[in-house]
């Protein structure tokens, strides 16, 4: 497949760069990028040719809140290879969460585990969803401490599908997972299947899916940016059941006010709160 290479030049204060390199990975996945790298001068990002939406790229990145922030861009034809690799072969280490999970690269096949530790085997595609960023700990972290026991869970944006496995190791009924990019469906329905997960369905489109999908959810997980989560909350909360769970991720400290003010608005409570790193993951319930 041919791939686009942007290298964003971002001009801001030192102490700045790495929240603004962070934050324009963000933006630029909105737009379909797939896999970055940090250079002196800011970041490179690499998206398919045939995914790249220019327009949606100008929009967000005229967006981001940073102050003294520019950002500027150039694009071009990049060498017709899968970025991620050289990332790939070389696996992850072993991912220990609340000592209750541990995550575990696939490809170097079954491991001994602590006594009391579930494991959870990913086979990373494109590194999605290994566990390694703060979002998918803290989303993680929560769901440990739900009760899951015979819940229906939806997991908006399912990457790898590891939100949806871990909720299905700890006892929940059923699980649907959609993602919008075809590769981390495959990956997603992959990885259950090597955990042994039959009750994860996963589906390839975006929160519009939702219009399709019968009944309420108990769980409703959300690991996306900022902008996704705003567009798309009144769509999760249509589907949750009273009394439901929903657990959002996957944006900085300082976005949490505009969307506990959105979630607020459609009369969903604030119930938990975890930061690390700057990054925020929100729990709220459903009351009426």
């Amino acid at each position: 497949m041919e791939y686009i290479v942007a290298e964003f030049d971002i001009s801001c204060p030192a102490h700045l760069m790495q929240v603004a390199r962070d934050l324009v990975a963000d933006a630029s996945a909105e737009a379909g990028f797939e896999s970055f790298e940090d250079t002196p001068r800011g970041l490179r990002g690499y998206v398919q040719k045939e995914l790249l939406d220019l327009d949606k790229l100008n929009q967000s990145l005229e967006e981001l809140l940073l102050e003294d922030t520019t950002v500027t861009y150039a694009l071009s034809a990049a060498e017709n290879k899968d970025w991620n690799e050289q990332w790939e072969q070389a696996g992850f280490a072993p991912i220990n969460i609340n000592n209750r999970v541990v995550v575990l690269d696939a490809r170097q096949g079954k491991q001994d585990v602590a006594p009391g530790m579930i494991p959870v085997y990913i086979y990373a595609r494109q590194a999605f969803g290994t566990g390694n960023h703060q979002t998918t700990r803290m989303i993680i972290s929560t769901l440990l401490n739900l009760p899951l026991q015979g819940k229906r869970v939806l997991d908006c944006g399912c990457g790898s599908g590891i939100l949806g496995i871990v909720a299905s190791k700890f006892g929940a009924k059923s699980v649907i997972g959609y993602d919008i990019d075809e590769w981390s469906v495959d990956n997603a329905r992959h990885n259950a299947e090597q955990n042994r997960v039959s009750n994860l369905e996963v589906i390839h489109g975006d929160a519009s899916v939702l219009d399709h999908v019968e009944g309420l959810f108990d769980v409703v997980l959300a690991n996306i940016n900022r902008n996704i989560l705003l567009q798309d909350l009144p769509a999760f909360k249509a589907v949750m059941a009273p009394d439901a769970t929903l657990v959002l991720s996957g944006f900085y400290e300082e976005d949490s006010p505009i969307l506990l003010k959105a979630a607020n608005n459609l009369m969903l409570r604030q119930v938990g709160q975890l930061s690390e790193d700057n990054w925020c993951c929100l729990q709220f319930k459903r009351d009426e």
